[in-house]
């Protein structure tokens, strides 16, 4: 499809559509790995400062690529109706495992400095693309647990279910695409390069857009 030349092009395109919080210092909250390049453009474009928001599944022990829930690396967790009939002490474990998982990626991307407080900002959660909706529902109401003063989304592409799922959990979405047709996020994007760990890092300590984003 290449609606989107790359990371960077999508984040320019919302960056637009977001204007309106341009100089009201946004805190812009970008999904890893491949939402941070493109929260780095509308960062920039806005005003405002940047992090991320680490959110991980909770696999089912069947079935590990179904979510019975997700966690946030500050232990705020949620778990969905599949988490049912899933024994309370794998759970637990499972919750444990990943919020370890998840601290140590915190560790990594900003070794020198705590996460910046949403309480009382504007923040706006980016993804490049949302296609069930869990990992950013989950983002989403582990910022709104934070107290922001407004809690925006904005993605280059989403599935309708997964838009009307994120809508029900912020003030305000901003999506460039919503398809019926949803084969996978990339096929949406010309170039959709793997986003590696010290790009993020590149990003977020010494302010440098990861080169996905400085492209085209």
């Amino acid at each position: 499809m290449g609606l989107f030349r790359n990371r960077g092009h999508a984040g320019r395109l919302l960056a637009r559509k977001l204007r309106v919080y341009k100089n009201k210092h946004p805190l812009v909250l970008g999904i890893p790995r491949g939402g941070v390049p493109m929260a780095k453009v509308i960062a920039d474009a806005l005003g405002g400062d940047l992090d991320v928001v680490l959110v991980h599944k909770l696999s089912h022990p069947e079935e590990l690529e179904l979510a019975i829930g997700a966690i946030d690396d500050s232990g705020n967790a949620i778990v969905t109706d599949y988490a049912a009939r899933v024994d309370p002490e794998y759970i637990e474990s499972e919750k444990q495992r990943q919020l370890a998982a998840l601290r140590q990626r915190r560790a990594r991307y900003t070794p020198l400095r705590q996460p910046i407080d949403p309480q009382g900002r504007i923040v706006i959660v980016v993804d490049d693309g949302v296609a069930t909706g869990s990992t950013m529902v989950a983002a989403l109401r582990a910022v709104r647990a934070q107290t922001p003063k407004e809690l925006i989304v904005a993605v280059a592409v989403a599935s309708p279910e997964a838009a009307r799922a994120i809508a029900r959990e912020c003030d305000a979405a901003f999506c460039l695409k919503v398809s019926s047709k949803f084969p996978a996020v990339g096929q949406f994007f010309a170039d959709f390069s793997q986003i590696e760990d010290e790009e993020v890092i590149s990003a977020l300590q010494h302010g440098e857009a990861p080169p996905t984003s400085a492209a085209g």
